[in-house]
């Protein structure tokens, strides 16, 4: 899709992205080039052109660019988390979770993490890695050169479909994973119509210190997270589910379809955090 702008500026500093009137920050730009460009947008701002390092591992962590590619994200952590016995197997979740977008090697080279966050589709599934993970989002804020930085949980980014906590102006400018989370264990499923259909319900989840951690996305409207011991507590979850209404729904899968793919789904993850070694 063409698209109906009047200038693209690439941010070189912090300085360069103080929005000007009518303009919208660009990651790797593959949503904006299947979707109109929202109204009153007449000028883009590329945050690529600020060269942050995709992805570093230290004592403190991973942390990971908003501008890192799909394709930097699996090449780099998702290679580290191969091992599935080593120090940081949690990251095994990261192939299977850019996979669920189901993206041809060509647009995974271009799509960003940040890019994916702040759409806050419900199926976009680097909610669902980084909120498994425990990692906070790292904003820009303030809207000028001297503006500060600000901290939110990946779990609370995404307050309902497609309604992200970024005020305008506000940068995701990176995600921070704990050390303490790298070497758990972890868990990745996903359930759609079809063989390479959008995901219709992910349930992604760790087995932490203070036990299993599950998260609940793409068929709800935002991230839903549990900590469960047992069967019970997950169906006691759903049901309270159940009874608000609080299922997505669209032409990839109906509220009820999707409810009961998530309950069993939910069900095979704990099983698998509390039986696995």
């Amino acid at each position: 899709m063409d698209l109906d702008i009047d200038t693209v500026r690439v941010a070189r500093t912090r300085a360069d992205c103080v929005l000007r009137p009518g303009e919208a920050f660009l990651g790797g730009g593959t949503s904006l080039y299947s979707e109109p460009v929202p109204a009153g947008v007449t000028g883009l701002v590329d945050l690529t052109g600020l060269g942050w390092e995709p992805w570093s591992v230290d004592g403190a962590g991973l942390r990971v660019a908003g501008t890192c590619t799909l394709a930097e994200l699996v090449s780099g952590p998702g290679a580290l988390g191969a091992d599935t016995s080593g120090p940081y197997r949690a990251l095994g979740l990261v192939a299977p979770c850019v996979s669920a977008l189901t993206l041809s090697s060509k647009v995974a080279r271009v799509a960003t993490v940040g890019g994916n966050l702040a759409l806050g589709l419900p199926a976009g599934s680097m909610v669902g890695l980084f909120a498994a993970l425990d990692a906070v989002a790292v904003i820009w804020t303030g809207g000028s050169v001297e503006g500060g930085s600000r901290e939110v949980a990946v779990a609370d980014l995404v307050t309902a479909a497609e309604v992200v906590d970024l005020a305008p102006g506000e940068v995701l400018r990176e995600v921070r994973v704990p050390s303490a989370v790298l070497a758990q264990r972890t868990v990745f499923l996903r359930v759609s119509l079809t063989s390479t259909g959008r995901t219709a319900a992910m349930v992604t989840g760790r087995a932490g210190g203070q036990g299993p951690t599950i998260i609940v996305t793409a068929s709800v409207p935002s991230p839903l997270s549990l900590h469960a011991h047992d069967h019970a507590a997950v169906d006691r979850w759903i049901d309270l589910l159940d009874s608000t209404g609080a299922w997505f729904e669209d032409v990839h899968g109906s509220r009820e379809w999707r409810a009961a793919m998530t309950r069993r789904l939910a069900h095979e993850a704990l099983d698998e955090l509390v039986g696995g070694s």
